[in-house]
């Protein structure tokens, strides 16, 4: 599964260290009880404010999958006495911004508001929150736009890869199916799935909150009282862990293109495993993002079989997976994956160069550009690293997690984690001489 949620949190934390001194997080409990992080800042009279709601599109019914995402895009779309258009020209007459997202595991609001508009900006949050209208034509234009990029995706070799990967991997799970859910579902979504949906996601039990500007603490847990604290105690119960379906070999789905896209994977490691940073640098290593990668050098340089090549580590909260993605021309596809394979095999039998170890922790410890450049930015990175259950101060810290990964570490998690074996290829496009053997 390719994970939207976690390429922005990796991203997001991976900060210099002199920076990351400079962060104070204060933590704030509300007086009804509600938990945040908070990185005052009254430079400018701004304040943003990140809310995730744990669950996401995991927590759709096996009956109408889509209805949380549908559901997502409708929550600006008129609330309480305001229908669409009242509702957007009061956000925009108080110059403030919210942004309503769903991923598999979380539902995000970032609200973005001027120090002396908060409280009217608080109070349409409140109302686009607690009391969405849903409203029969407002149901319609979203859904719409919903079957468009569906129809989309119908074409689009990506796509294709990553449905077919996730739907062989987690089978009737929630991660087995697009968030978005399929034409069929999506067509047939009522009022009243978007509203057990809405009652499913956005309750006060799996809520975390960041927030960064001119606001002090206190001001904080009053405003999130007066914004969260009408929505229902709890949700619905979280999705039960996901279960690995996907054996190795390869799927081929035939698309009319001169070239390929080829999805590949097998199990991954939890976000809380031990083994975590070192899985981590590993991951870097074989094809992070850097040219220097083992997948890049072996794949694209040594051999000129792609433009690019890249691997991942998907830790979505109920279920994992290591993999990468990468296309190349028909002719050429069958003898990429045999170089992947090679590749996974030798480093999970021999572990990596002292010299690769260094590239990678120099890279993933001082090659990023700053993150904390922002409010809107601190307050996402303080509701991810909630979300992913990081201490409070895992900025100061996570720098020397990295530093400190061996490469003894290296070698024993590449033998535990890569698993040549296992991997499976899914590939669309019309590749010669590969077979499928799914």
């Amino acid at each position: 599964m390719i994970p939207r949620l976690f390429g922005l949190l990796t991203a997001a934390i991976l900060v210099l260290p002199s920076l990351a001194r400079a962060i104070e997080i204060q933590e704030v409990t509300s007086p009804g009880g509600i938990e945040a992080w908070l990185v005052e800042d009254d430079t400018i009279p701004f304040v943003a404010i990140d809310i995730w709601f744990n669950g996401g599109a995991s927590l759709d019914a096996e009956d109408s999958r889509g209805a949380v995402h549908l559901m997502t895009g409708l929550l600006e779309e008129g609330a309480a006495d305001m229908d669409a258009r009242a509702f957007a020209e009061a956000v925009e007459g108080l110059a403030a911004g919210f942004e309503f997202d769903v991923y598999r595991d979380a539902l995000t609001v970032s609200a973005r508001m001027l120090t002396e508009n908060r409280d009217a900006a608080a109070d349409l949050l409140r109302a686009a929150l607690v009391e969405p209208r849903f409203d029969a034509d407002a149901v319609e234009r979203v859904r719409g736009q919903v079957l468009s990029i569906l129809d989309g995706d119908d074409r689009d070799p990506d796509e294709l890869a990553s449905r077919a990967f996730n739907r062989l991997a987690w089978g009737d799970h929630p991660y087995g199916s697009a968030l978005e859910g399929t034409r069929e579902s999506v067509s047939a979504l009522t009022r009243d799935d978007l509203l057990a949906a809405h009652r499913a996601v956005l309750a006060r039990d799996r809520v975390v909150v960041g927030a960064s500007g001119d606001i002090t603490a206190e001001e904080l847990g009053l405003l999130l009282d007066r914004i969260l604290g009408d929505l229902p105690a709890e949700g619905a119960p979280m999705p039960e862990i996901a279960d690995y379906q996907l054996p190795s070999g390869t799927t081929v789905i035939d698309f009319p293109s001169p070239q390929s896209v080829a999805l590949f994977g097998h199990e991954g490691i939890a976000r809380d495993d031990p083994d975590f940073f070192p899985a981590f640098v590993l991951n870097q290593i074989m094809g992070g993002g850097n040219f220097r990668s083992r997948l890049m050098q072996e794949v694209r340089v040594a051999r000129g079989l792609t433009y690019g090549i890249y691997s991942y580590l998907a830790t979505a909260e109920y279920g994992q997976t290591m993999g990468g993605r990468f296309s190349s021309s028909n002719d050429l596809v069958a003898e990429a994956i045999a170089v992947i394979r090679e590749q996974w095999a030798d480093v999970a039998a021999n572990g990596v160069s002292d010299e690769e170890l260094e590239a990678a922790k120099r890279y993933l410890t001082g090659a990023y550009p700053l993150r904390f450049d922002g409010n809107g930015r601190i307050a996402g990175i303080l509701a991810g690293m909630q979300a992913d259950g990081m201490p409070v101060d895992y900025i100061l810290s996570r720098n020397d997690y990295v530093e400190a990964v061996t490469a003894e570490d290296v070698r024993r998690v590449a033998e535990r984690l890569l698993q040549p074996d296992a991997l499976h290829f899914v590939v669309v496009g019309r590749p010669e001489g590969l077979d499928a053997s799914n």
